[in-house]
């Protein structure tokens, strides 16, 4: 999986360089949980001690930090899909992974719409997310599909899109903590298969 920031990967930073790194790393991440993922880069530089030019040096766009700031959750997101995938229940395997999906594209406000527009923009920084999130999903898919418990014409960039969707409804309408779940399980009934 790719994991690149645009920072030059070919050799090992200095002690400084990394501590300037991890500190911004750990801001964007507060500030992009306080303010969404369009707060501002300088507030997140000078919150870090650090001048602007050091943090696009790190970071040379908002997508690329992030992109970085998703990794974490990535993880756990392809974690979770090969724990999954040899669930008794394909169906609810699938159901649970995007409900995890859900959760963690609702985490920074705004990621939900990077993402989707990221899908179809390969040159985007955050590309490098969504494959092994389609790869993850599809495989979880592929399952239900064999089992009678998805449709055969679904594909999991469709069911990524209106989870993505669901995550942003979610973020617009923060005083109903249902609405995530109400929207998933109308997803999942229009997976379905038709009764024939």
């Amino acid at each position: 999986m790719a994991t690149s920031t645009g920072a030059d990967t070919a050799r090992p930073k200095r002690a400084d360089a990394r501590r300037n790194y991890e500190r911004l790393l750990a801001e964007a991440r507060t500030v992009f949980a306080e303010r969404g993922t369009d707060a501002s880069l300088e507030e997140i530089a000078r919150r870090s001690g650090v001048g602007i030019g050091t943090l696009y040096r790190h970071f040379p766009n908002r997508h690329t930090m992030m992109n970085a700031v998703f990794q974490e959750a990535l993880t756990s997101l392809l974690d979770r899909a090969r724990e999954l995938a040899g669930a008794e229940s394909p169906r609810e395997a699938l159901a649970e992974w995007l409900r995890a999906f859900i959760t963690c594209a609702g985490e920074y406000r705004g990621l939900a719409r990077a993402l989707m527009s990221a899908s179809h923009d390969r040159s985007s920084a955050l590309s490098p997310c969504c494959v092994p999130l389609y790869e993850a999903g599809e495989s979880l898919l592929a399952r239900a599909k064999e089992t009678g418990a998805a449709r055969a014409d679904a594909s999991i960039g469709d069911l990524l899109q209106l989870t993505n969707g669901i995550a942003l409804a979610a973020e617009q309408t923060p005083d109903d903590p249902e609405l995530p779940d109400r929207l998933l399980a109308l997803t999942l009934r229009g997976l379905r298969p038709d009764p024939g």
